[in-house]
């Protein structure tokens, strides 16, 4: 990828917080110096493709704060003529583009437009700051707005009269989201739009009255929602369920709102579906629901809707099976005059979509080798798929074939159409460089290649061009650590990818304490993502050879691969975990087996708690962050109940237990606290609804009641992510403070 170099965003005031051209002390990275990174997010190509608007934030240590900036440059090969249009103190996102020369964007709750030039900026809303979310209508006479409305179905609002009471009555589960209480929830409004940009007082409620999120808890955002080219119908995502149903369930549907006749339909399931009655304390994978007879009925997630450019079908991501959050993610397209589904036969999950231009390339037969005549059309649809490791872009075609349009060591992370034309505007990112934006041109070489009816993957040449380097002012300061890929050997006679890096200031011959690092989700890539807390880089520039393995239970290696770890958290996928650092043990020359420990945050902290009792003195400490000790009481603790009836099986005071549900209860790590006897720290949340923060105090106290030295970092304003700047660098410097006490000294 060519890299180019980009002009800084000029700063309209020296105390604003905004860019930081920073000169380093030294070639480290540190926490200072990764808070101190402009972080890209949403990006908007303008509609005749000749510039892309882009969000950048921006953070201050000293201020505990963040400032969100919008940027806007032009679309080609270098992304000449850079200029950050936000001026003012307050955060500014959400760019999308209302004609070729106009931004509209949301800044303190209101819908704003700014000329592409920095002129003409104007509110475009008035509805006293409440504007979560935005997305216009083709012909811009509309636009929906999403808002939160109050929500008592389950916390009853307190009387009027005791308006400083702190109680909460909570009458159902899921009473809590995440990081919240559940007294509000999102829904999407209509409003209609004079002269392209002013918008109406009068908003309609395309819910009204109905008690469900639109979009869904806790990441979903305006992509769940979508416009049909002529602006007469908006499909939406939508879970409509409550209390108890919405706890044990993951069955969201596509719904088709009218604009005109003000209906409502579900495009996933028969009107007249009725779910099967489930058992709430049990796993949902051995109930009715889950028959084969009712699949077809779309029970599983159904959400990110986008329309064909001519408005023939409509794409969504779709998982098969109610209760399971990590079934595989498959792209469903929806035929809009017959009704018809079909899903693109791929291997693994597809992350994010596009649909290609309507008038595609051209039309050509050709001869395959076999003397079969066949007939290649343009491709219809683009999407990102994690496969060993990397997440790539990949292509399918008309006749349904898939093809891998970029490749190599990165992790692409959005992707649209720049123009109406054959070029891809996408954000990438890898293990040793933060993201940036990139334009990408497949060829049409590949559309003509002969082997197209063998049934297999083909590859894709495009051309790539970097259009920023948002960092480059800091990374070129900086040494950073080699990285390695290996394949190791499991117990059950398969391999696994393991990812190495080595210290920033390697030196052959040397050897360096290392850290075994353990995924979470349990079903979350170890691919080439960039991290602004579980860094690799940063581990290298402290001197720590990082061993990273994708364990049994990970996407990009197969479904077979990915679900084995369901009702075994604690077999197959902690024997890849000792495969690999026992590998690198034996074969690393530069891996110090008497300076070994292991980290991992989420299911990663709970497999750190598990090897605590396993380990056998591999390890000389531990770190666990936000991780499950007890699994009996998370069974009880967590919010989305359907995530543990899936990976336990049931609840733990059934009798008699199924299999996996028993091995699961009895392995729990808190039983294995007799066998710990390595110092560890553990790091938690108290805002972490999803593994509550007792998780970590438990594990905490254990270790100090057995004598073990141990540490319990708490955060009272955290989630399951820490997110403000200055618990991020203490986070940062307590976990490397923790790792030298035991690995270096």
């Amino acid at each position: 990828m060519a890299a180019l170099m980009m002009l800084p965003c000029q700063m309209k005031a020296q105390e604003m917080i905004g860019k930081n051209n920073i000169k380093l002390q030294s070639n480290r990275l540190t926490p200072e110096a990764l808070w101190a990174m402009g972080r890209i997010s949403t990006v908007a190509a303008s509609p005749d493709g000749s510039k892309v608007a882009y969000q950048v934030g921006y953070y201050s240590v000293k201020q505990n704060k963040s400032r969100q900036v919008i940027c806007v440059m032009d679309c080609n090969s270098n992304g000449s003529n850079k200029k950050q249009l936000s001026t003012s103190q307050k955060s500014e996102t959400d760019p999308a583009w209302l004609d070729t020369e106009t931004i509209a964007y949301i800044s303190d709750g209101e819908i704003w437009s700014v000329k592409a030039n920095g002129t003409e900026r104007k509110q475009l809303s008035q509805t006293g700051g409440e504007v979560e979310g935005f997305l216009f209508s083709p012909d811009r006479t509309k636009v929906i707005i999403l808002k939160s409305i109050p929500f008592h179905e389950v916390i009853k609002k307190n009387p009027d009269d005791l308006p400083k009471a702190t109680g909460r009555r909570v009458t159902e589960v899921m009473f809590r989201h995440w990081d919240h209480y559940v007294e509000s929830i999102q829904h999407p409004f209509v409003a209609t739009v004079t002269d392209g940009f002013t918008i109406g007082s009068g908003m309609e409620d395309i819910l009204e009255g109905e008690p469900y999120e639109c979009p869904m808890e806790p990441f979903g955002g305006i992509e769940q929602l979508a416009w049909s080219p002529d602006s007469k119908t908006i499909a939406y995502t939508c879970r409509k369920k409550t209390g108890m149903e919405y706890s044990i369930s993951t069955d969201s549907d596509i719904y088709l709102y009218d604009i005109n006749t003000k209906k409502t339909r579900n495009i996933c399931k028969p009107a007249d579906y009725k779910a099967p009655e489930v058992d709430p304390t049990r796993t949902l994978a051995i109930q009715a629901v889950n028959a084969p007879e009712n699949l077809k009925n779309n029970v599983g997630y159904d959400q990110n809707p986008q329309f064909s450019p001519d408005g023939k079908y409509i794409a969504w991501l779709s998982m098969e099976r109610d209760g399971y959050e990590a079934d595989l993610n498959r792209l469903c397209i929806y035929d809009m005059a017959t009704g018809e589904k079909s899903y693109v036969d791929w291997k693994s999950d597809i992350d994010a979509f596009c649909w290609a231009p309507s008038q595609g390339l051209e039309t050509k037969e050709k001869t395959s080798k076999n003397g079969k005549k066949i007939t290649t059309s343009a491709p219809r649809l683009y999407f990102l798929s994690v496969w060993e490791g990397c997440c790539n872009m990949y292509t399918v075609l008309n006749n349904g074939k898939v093809g891998r349009i970029t490749e190599g060591w990165n992790d692409w992370t959005s992707l649209q159409m720049a123009n109406k034309g054959n070029i891809i505007l996408g954000t990438c990112q890898s293990l040793s460089h933060p993201t940036d934006i990139y334009m990408v041109q497949p060829s049409v070489k590949y559309i003509y290649r002969t082997d197209l009816d063998n049934g297999q993957e083909f590859n894709a040449n495009a051309e790539i061009w970097q259009m920023t380097t948002e960092n480059d002012h800091i990374l070129s300061q900086l040494q950073f650590g080699k990285m390695e890929q290996y394949w190791v050997p499991t117990s059950d006679g398969k391999k696994e990818l393991v990812w190495v890096m080595l210290p920033s200031n390697y030196e052959e011959g040397k050897k360096y304490p290392t850290l075994l690092f353990c995924e979470g989700g349990p079903q979350s890539p170890v691919s080439q993502f960039w991290s602004y807390r579980w860094n690799f880089q940063i581990m290298a520039a402290n001197g720590y050879v990082v061993i990273a393995p994708n364990r049994h239970g990970l996407p990009g290696f197969g479904q077979e691969w990915k679900e084995q770890i369901s009702g075994d958290w604690t077999g197959q996928c902690m024997q890849d975990y000792l495969a690999a650092i026992d590998f690198a043990a034996d074969n690393l020359p530069y891996v110090d087996r008497d300076r070994m420990g292991a980290v991992g945050a989420s299911f990663g902290g709970f497999s750190v708690y598990f090897l605590a009792g396993i380990h056998e003195k591999r390890f000389k400490c531990f770190i666990a962050h936000d991780g499950a000790f007890n699994l009996a009481s998370m069974y009880l603790e967590t919010e989305e109940n359907w995530f543990s009836n899936w990976e336990y099986d049931e609840a733990y005071w059934h009798r008699p237990q199924m299999p996996r549900a028993k091995k699961t209860y009895h392995d729990s790590p808190h039983k294995m606290v007799e066998k710990w006897d390595t110092p560890i720290l553990c790091i938690h949340g108290e805002k972490d609804y999803r593994i509550n923060y007792t998780q970590g105090m438990q594990a905490f106290n254990a270790a100090r009641m057995k004598g073990i030295p141990a540490e319990f970092l708490v955060f009272p304003d955290e989630n399951h992510w820490v997110l403000k700047p200055q618990n991020g660098i203490l986070w940062q410097r307590t976990f490397f403070e923790w790792l030298d006490r035991w690995l270096k000294n």
